[in-house]
């Protein structure tokens, strides 16, 4: 955690989409930004507190999986956002609590899509984005020269997890030293899980080329974008673009 004004989330100002509404959405530590065709701020906040009950009711049975480093495997019973969870986390070699912030982007993302057929929900870096028309998603890697210069270009018709682990920026845990690692992937969840996974392997910029390799491996990975100071790794699909 590089300085206060990261937990502060000033990286939104640069979250612009005319055509759609923005909102903010707080409960509690949660602090959720949502684009939508109208205001679903009544909706999304109820989804929030939903969703937010059932994973820390599900920790109270079973503290062990918000505690956790590593894959962890749930009660028969457990919410589905919770086994979901432990399944992409376990696929990504971490703990279950490692994609709670993709994880409640993308429930709550899937359930707004009643509502309005564009959503995005960012939660602290992390993006369920389903949209009709193309985006530009930036890059946020806090001191890097490469921050909020950088970005993928989102094709319409898509609906994505876009996550970023950071090292250096914001409060979440990582072993790592990136700026910035950035997955796209079809969940949320999984975005955010190998996010971190990937950032807690960057201790030098000779871990980059390991990171690129390793996410390979994963069928489900889109794209991979990894900050670090002034060095750049890239994989994937979508097409890379300046800001």
């Amino acid at each position: 955690m590089s300085s206060d004004k990261y937990i502060e989330r000033t990286y939104r100002k640069y979250m612009r989409a005319p055509d759609l509404v923005s909102f903010q959405v707080k409960v509690q530590e949660s602090d959720l930004y949502i684009l939508a065709k109208k205001d679903l701020r009544k909706e999304a906040e109820k989804l929030l507190i939903f969703y937010r009950r059932q994973i820390e009711d599900y920790i109270l049975k079973d503290p062990v999986f918000k505690l956790t480093l590593t894959p962890y495997k749930p009660k028969d019973n457990a919410p589905e956002i919770v086994k979901e969870m432990s399944f992409w986390s376990e696929k990504a070699g971490v703990g279950p609590m490692a994609s709670v912030a993709g994880a409640i982007a993308e429930y709550i993302g899937k359930e707004l899509l009643n509502y309005s057929d564009e959503i995005i929900v960012e939660n602290g870096g992390d993006i369920f984005i389903s949209t009709k028309r193309e985006r530009k998603v930036a890059i946020f890697a806090g001191e890097s020269p490469w921050s909020n210069k950088i970005g993928v270009l989102i094709p319409p018709g898509t609906t994505f997890g876009v996550c970023t682990s950071s090292g250096t920026v914001g409060p979440s845990l990582s072993f790592g030293v990136a700026d910035a690692v950035m997955i796209v992937s079809p969940s949320a969840i999984f975005s955010d899980a190998l996010a971190t996974t990937l950032g807690n392997m960057i201790k030098t910029d000779k871990d980059i080329e390991v990171a690129l390799e390793f996410a390979q491996r994963f069928p489900e990975v889109i794209q991979v974008v990894i900050v670090y100071g002034k060095h750049l790794g890239v994989w994937g699909n979508l097409k890379l673009i300046r800001l």
